[in-house]
């Protein structure tokens, strides 16, 4: 018995470094790449992007095993870590670089992160709409390699200690069943 082929969907929760150090801990998920999608510069470089006039947010591209976790929980865990709500925002990084953003290259990824938005909506989840872009994934480049597993190189760092860590721990509480072993 063949097992299914994995899968990509990358995700803009803000800041590349939270979004990373979430999704590395997360069974199923076999590979985590930071990068910027869906702008108009190619192969733009992070002083370009974080004057936010390059277009692209910074993501995160996820390779996943469907077998072992569906893109319906890897979006509720997306959600669960991050602020939806704040359009080109996430706590103190303000720009349109830091947009929520879901870029699928299949179409049942776009179907279940609208699917899952609108049942949120409906619930009312957040107490403020969803701000959430679903769009096909366009123009990916990945980040500098410094970028690359920034928070497992730099947990002490200010940023990594204040706002990445509760984050992750954030994950760890909530989502204790999707920890890698």
């Amino acid at each position: 018995m063949n097992s299914p082929a994995l899968e990509t969907i990358t995700l803009g929760g803000g800041c590349f470094w939270c979004t990373e150090a979430v999704f590395v801990c997360v069974r199923g998920v076999t590979d985590v790449e930071s990068g910027y999608s869906n702008g108009h510069v190619a192969h733009p470089r992070y002083e370009q992007v974080c004057t936010g006039t390059t277009g692209h947010a910074e993501v995160v591209r996820l390779t996943f095993n469907p077998a072992v976790i569906g893109v319906r929980e890897i979006l509720e865990i997306f959600f669960a870590t991050h602020d939806p709500t704040t359009l080109n925002r996430q706590g103190n990084d303000v720009g349109t670089q830091y947009r929520s953003g879901i870029y699928y290259e299949r179409p049942e990824h776009q179907q279940a992160a609208e699917d899952l938005i609108r049942e949120m909506s409906q619930d009312k989840l957040f107490g403020a709409p969803i701000t959430t872009e679903v769009r096909p994934l366009a123009n990916y480049w990945p980040a500098e390699d410094y970028h690359q597993d920034y928070y497992a190189h730099n947990p002490e760092q200010g940023y990594c200690a204040y706002v990445v860590g509760p984050k992750v721990e954030k994950f760890r509480k909530t989502f204790s069943y999707y920890l890698k072993p």
